[in-house]
């Protein structure tokens, strides 16, 4: 069998269960993001080398993007069943994988940072960014059909997972963070923190 069909010569791809939609729906749109993110991920492990302790955490985050990607082909109404896994604990894995790397770095995370510090760290900032386009393309996709929660949550995580990955690399290198300005809810909080001047009395 050939790897070419000649089948999207006219614009149109094939589905989960054989229906063909325009190569520039939402659905197809959602699945080419995520599938960019996946490639940029493979990028990073390549990166990262063999022996690197995140490869078989990145090596898992891959396979259910792949996973994912599989069940976000197939529209609802379609009969077949697809076999592939839901990674149901995939959330809860990527905020398990936070929690352990913030708990190791020397400072909190409560800044918007620029982009980059070494090449590890600014692959994995592109990789957080192509997970936020490929979570905008989700949301599309879900106004137009239904689609299993765990897909958006993991998505969601994936991307904050990413920005800590990145902080990271630059801790565990000595790189210092470019800070732009405190999250929108520690600035809330410093204000709220601030000392009260007290109104003059008569």
């Amino acid at each position: 069998m050939k790897i070419y069909t000649k089948k999207g010569d006219a614009g149109t791809t094939g589905l989960f269960g054989g229906s063909r939609v325009p190569k520039d729906d939402v659905r197809v749109e959602c699945l080419g993001d995520l599938d960019e993110a996946n490639s940029t991920l493979g990028l990073l492990r390549v990166k990262l080398g063999n022996d690197h302790a995140w490869q078989p955490r990145l090596h898992t985050i891959q396979k259910d993007l792949m996973d994912m990607m599989s069940h976000l082909a197939r529209p609802s109404e379609t009969k077949k069943i697809n076999s592939n896994p839901m990674p149901a604990d995939g959330a809860r894995m990527c905020e398990e994988w936070i929690d352990e790397l913030e708990g190791q770095m020397t400072s909190p995370s409560d800044y918007f940072l620029l982009p980059g510090g070494n090449e590890i760290s600014a692959l994995c900032h592109v990789v957080r960014t192509q997970m936020r386009r490929g979570e905008r393309r989700l949301v599309s996709l879900m106004a137009t059909d239904a689609v299993d929660p765990v897909i958006p949550a993991y998505v969601n995580r994936l991307s904050d997972l990413f920005f800590t990955l990145a902080r990271a690399e630059m801790d565990k290198a000595g790189v210092a963070e470019e800070k732009w300005q405190l999250f929108l809810y520690k600035r809330f909080k410093k204000a709220d923190d601030a000392p009260k001047t007290e109104e003059p009395t008569a």
